[in-house]
């Protein structure tokens, strides 16, 4: 079965880093872009970064600069490193598989990030 499941996550001051994981499996993964969203409570979620099928990356300009999203399609794996955190970047950060159409296909249940 289908399974996207995230680590990484934890308390770290601010100026610090994280490097976020996401593990793939159960479906065709490189047919499909894969995407962090964030959303902390009482805020809408919000698409942080996302990989396309060749790599290409895309980062939110709330990001820009200090996140990289990349993927390795030899170990199913989709990466968020988080540099020079911030107290606004706390939110339960989910992966995401993002078909054609923009449709939103598979969701892993998040890791939190906190940022004190």
């Amino acid at each position: 079965h289908v399974q996207l499941v995230e680590s990484g996550g934890g308390s770290v001051q601010a100026g610090g880093t994280l490097r976020l994981s996401c593990a793939t499996s159960g479906f065709t993964h490189t047919e499909y872009f894969l995407a962090w969203f964030r959303q902390a409570p009482g805020k809408e979620r919000e698409a942080v970064a996302d990989v396309d099928t060749r790599g290409t990356t895309w980062v939110a300009d709330s990001v820009k600069g200090r996140f990289t999203a990349s993927r390795d399609n030899a170990e199913n794996t989709v990466y968020l490193q988080m540099n020079s955190l911030k107290s606004e970047d706390t939110s339960l950060y989910y992966c995401v598989a993002v078909g054609s159409s923009w449709s939103f296909k598979y969701w892993g249940r998040g890791t939190q990030v906190t940022v004190s």
